[in-house]
């Protein structure tokens, strides 16, 4: 999820927009889209953030990547695989050699640098995921401050975690959730029982923005919510309660903890200079994760700025994925992309202001050797590992509810449109393993949830 506030333009009320906004960029974890209210779901209450949706932009067509890995190094250096190295999670051949520069994304330019250059305050908070080496693992990528869920690599020389473990095996994966096992700017944060993970989040988010209010602020917020385990959580109601275990709880949860976000930047009277920007990082699991399919890759994208972007009742039909999002902070900030490298996204705030009704004219995931490639009306899925390639006439439909499968169809319409399709793919390189690298590890169904 993104909170993002635009640095130029006009509010809806006619207020100034300030000249360099803070910004919030949360990306919540396992989530596809059609798990929000605002995207149609009935099962599940999210008022905040169809709250958000309403009063600021929802994209109806966003893109992520399939799995976290690939789309974390995707948002934080604004590139495809192709050019970052990471095309693939659980296979080393489609991830950068142990012993490249590259592997490490400390040597990349990310939206932390960005943002630094810009003379943010930055501050990366949750889950990290990413390779690199300590202390200075997430101070490498441009974030003066962190708060983060540690895996037992991530712990201080000579520090044992001393809180909970999922699963309830001691010495395995540490808790995320209930007593989590956290790092604070390289030290060890001890928890207790009663202490919830995302909570702890929010709190650093929230004091933050507190210690900054004077801006301009960035926060990089990778939320662990809502990958599994589906712990109980917290119940707002009833302090000392808890809401069930399960996804729908810690869907709601999150949703929760974007009305206290909202609730705190009011107390900070920050709204006005404050846009929020959400967005998830692959589909939801068993929903869709972990496939080359638009399930795996569509995620919400909302963006709420009162004051600082145009708001748009209904979901807008512009396409965007998540290589837009570096060049997008550049807008809001008023950095500059450094010209000694390729940025494969484009910025989008003369959509968020209003300027614009169309963004680009295709989108684009991948994963390992798997591509999806989609316009307006037209979607191509190849999975990879020599599965056969689906052509789709989505028509005017954004959910997969009315596609139509046109593989085999030999229309002028389809023939056009996969002429097309195959021009742009051809300006890409082909996804391929590294030669002679032999993959010990397989990403199958039931590893998609390691994470």
């Amino acid at each position: 999820m993104l909170f993002v506030s635009l640095l130029a333009g006009v509010a809806a009320g006619g207020a100034p927009a300030v000249s360099q906004p803070n910004v919030i960029l949360i990306l919540a974890d396992d989530l596809g889209a059609a798990e929000l209210g605002c995207y149609g779901n009935r099962e599940h209450k999210t008022p905040n953030l169809d709250r958000m949706a309403a009063e600021g932009l929802r994209l109806d067509t966003f893109y992520s990547t399939p799995l976290c890995t690939p789309t974390r190094v995707c948002t934080m250096t604004g590139q495809y695989g192709f050019r970052n190295g990471y095309l693939g999670m659980g296979k080393e051949a489609f991830k950068p050699p142990k012993d490249s520069p590259q592997r490490e994304i400390g040597n990349h330019f990310t939206i932390g640098d960005l943002m630094k250059s810009a003379r943010y305050a930055t501050a990366l908070v949750g889950k990290w995921q990413l390779p690199g080496k300590l202390p200075t693992l997430i101070h490498d990528c441009g974030f003066d401050e962190y708060r983060m869920w540690a895996y037992k690599e991530n712990l201080p020389e000579g520090v044992e975690h001393t809180g909970g473990w999922e699963g309830g095996k001691v010495g395995g994966k540490p808790e995320r959730y209930w007593n989590p096992c956290i790092v604070e700017n390289g030290k060890y944060l001890p928890t207790r029982p009663d202490d919830y993970g995302p909570d702890l989040f929010m709190d650093f988010i929230l004091d933050f923005a507190r210690r900054h209010k004077e801006g301009p602020f960035f926060v990089y917020h990778t939320s662990v919510l809502t990958h599994a385990p589906h712990e109980e959580t917290p119940d707002p109601g009833h302090p000392g309660k808890r809401w069930p275990s399960g996804f729908k709880s810690n869907l709601e949860y999150l949703d929760h903890l974007m009305g206290r976000l909202r609730k705190g930047l009011e107390d900070m009277k920050l709204v006005e200079s404050t846009v929020v920007i959400f967005v998830g990082d692959n589909g939801t699991g068993n929903r869709g994760k972990g496939t080359v399919t638009e399930s795996g890759v569509r995620v919400p994208f909302i963006v709420w700025g009162p004051g600082q972007i145009r708001p748009v009742k209904e979901a807008v039909a512009a396409l965007g994925d998540l290589t837009d999002i570096m060049p997008t902070l550049a807008g809001l900030s008023g950095a500059e992309l450094p010209n000694d490298r390729v940025f494969d996204g484009k910025s989008m705030v003369p959509l968020l202001k209003g300027k614009a009704a169309r963004h680009r004219d295709w989108i684009y995931s991948f994963l390992d050797d798997g591509r999806i490639l989609r316009s307006d009306r037209w979607l191509l899925e190849i999975p990879g590992q020599g599965k056969p390639e689906r052509f789709f006439d989505c028509g005017q439909c954004r959910d997969g509810s009315a596609y139509k499968h046109v593989t085999q169809l030999d229309s002028a319409e389809t023939k056009a449109a996969r002429e097309r399709f195959a021009q742009i793919l051809g300006a890409m390189p082909e996804p391929k393993p590294r030669p002679g690298v032999v993959d010990a590890e397989r990403v199958r169904p039931r590893q998609r949830n390691r994470n």
